[in-house]
């Protein structure tokens, strides 16, 4: 597991004990901790598509809310959820995924780490 996807799983955890109240909150707490340099902690991908994720509910035992500025990193996580909940094999090729999600030659941002992650421990919401 990345250290985007592990981030994003230690975020929900957060919530879930109530270390944290909103999920902006979680990730930057996990910042110090999980990714050592600046650039990495300063990274928006991952975490436009962890917060639009909680932003729209798809997060286990987080509500809904306006947490995210990130309009196209919300849109790939959201994208990428659906696609997963109609064939989970994607989880298995994350540069399938990506494919899926945006149809081009852009290049992945670790947003999918995030989403693969959070799917895999079953944080996603059915």
């Amino acid at each position: 597991m990345t250290k985007y996807g592990q981030a994003a799983i230690e975020a929900v955890k957060l919530l879930e004990k109530g270390f944290c109240h909103n999920p902006k909150d979680a990730w930057g707490h996990l910042q110090k901790r999980f990714l050592e340099k600046v650039q990495q902690a300063k990274k928006g991908c991952p975490k436009g598509a962890f917060l639009g994720l909680c932003e729209e509910g798809l997060i286990k035992g987080v509500k809904e809310g306006h947490y995210c500025d990130s309009i196209k990193n919300k849109e790939y996580a959201v994208k990428a959820v659906e696609a997963i909940k109609h064939n989970p094999e994607l989880t298995n090729n994350k540069s399938k995924l990506w494919d899926y999600v945006v149809g081009s030659n852009k290049a992945q941002n670790n947003q999918m780490d995030v989403v693969i992650a959070l799917w895999e421990r079953g944080y996603i919401n059915d």
